[in-house]
Order: C-alpha cells, then structure tokens, then sequence
C-alpha cells in the first residue's frame, strides 16, 4: 500500500461498516451509521490539527490551556452520498466551513458528471477533507480534487469508508500529495463498477430511494 494511504483497522469502525454492509439494514439506521463511522474516522483523520496555549480561569486558578488554532478547516462532501459523513465530521469540529461538490454517474460510461459545486471562498487557506463514503473507480474523487486544487486548495485529504482496490491505486498513484484514509478495501468491481461486497448505492441507502 502506497505511503499516502491509511486503512483503518479499529473494531469499531470494522463492526459498524459490517452492520451497514448487510441489506436488511434500513435507512435510518444506515445513516445513523455512516455519521457514526465519519467521526470515528475524523477522530484520527484530524489528529494534526494545529494547537495553541490560551489563558483560561478554572475553578481553582488561572492556567494555560491547549485549544485548536484557528478555524481553517473545511469538509467537503460528494454529493450525493458524502453529505451522509458530513455530521459525524461536524461533531468534532463544529466550526468547519462546509463546501458541496455534485456528481452523478453516467450508467452508460460509468464516469462522474458535475452538476454543482460551491466551496468557501476562502479554500485555499484551509485544510480540506474531501468526503464521500465509497471509492470505486476514483473518477468522482479525481474530479473532486482536481476542482479545489483549480480553486487554490492544497492541503486535501480524501476520507471514504469502503475503496475498491482500482480506486485506491489510481488516486494514490495520481495525487501523492493528498492523504487518503478508508475505513476498508474491499475486493474488487463487478461489471457496472459497483464495489464487491461493498454496500450497493450508498447515496440510495442513505436517502432512502433504492
């Protein structure tokens, strides 16, 4: 595995990616998930963020503290089924700004189509998590980096919960510099480039429309 790549293997995140996995899993529970495998992922994803002493009064006495530096943090999930991560980031760190990329696939070509994009105007300052719960072919998370790196965004990494080997590969070859995390790596594609086993259409899982 590439250096740029880290694979989680926590229990936690492993059990809770197994619950979603099963197909009599519903929807509300499926997302009740998804937030939840988010922050357990953002736990460590953001473990170098920046920190600074401030002056506090406990108590007991004065004393400094360690507090994050700044607010320049900015998670931006593929729509549609990355906004299923964005909660569970937000729970870690509330005032992250919020940016939406839009994509569907092309069921002939199987390829990404934009169809909206709007991030903070201020992107190039900020650590950016791109977002989305599954990396299949790596067209739709290519597509999303290329677009906040036009924008000025440099400091990018890429969370998912499931990857398919050809995904990993080619993002990892393609983007050194950004750091992936996945939750697993699943075995391969099928035919119609859905991941195997994988969950089927996490957008439909979580919204509600398979």
């Amino acid at each position: 595995m590439k250096e740029n790549v880290t694979i989680f293997n926590h229990p936690l995140i492993q059990h809770k990616i197994s619950i979603i996995r099963d197909k009599n899993c519903g929807t509300q529970e499926f997302r009740s998930i998804v937030s939840e495998i988010a922050m357990l992922m953002g736990y460590e994803v953001l473990r170098d963020l920046e920190t600074e002493l401030v002056e506090i009064e406990t108590p007991l006495e004065k004393t400094m503290v360690p507090m994050l530096k700044g607010k320049k943090l900015a998670i931006v999930p593929i729509l549609r089924a990355g906004l299923g991560m964005v909660d569970g980031m937000l729970a870690l760190v509330p005032s992250a700004k919020v940016g939406h990329i839009g994509m569907y696939r092309d069921e002939q070509t199987f390829e990404p189509k934009e169809y909206y994009c709007k991030l903070p105007e201020d992107i190039n300052k900020r650590k950016i998590l791109i977002v989305d719960p599954m990396l299949a072919t790596g067209g739709s998370a290519d597509m999303a980096i290329e677009y906040v790196k036009k924008c000025g965004g440099s400091d990018i990494k890429f969370v998912c919960m499931i990857a398919a080997p050809e995904g990993i590969k080619m993002l990892s070859e393609k983007y050194p510099d950004v750091q992936i995390y996945c939750g697993c790596v699943d075995r391969q594609l099928d035919e119609n480039a859905y991941i195997l086993p994988g969950v089927g259409d996490a957008g439909d899982r979580i919204f509600g429309t398979k």
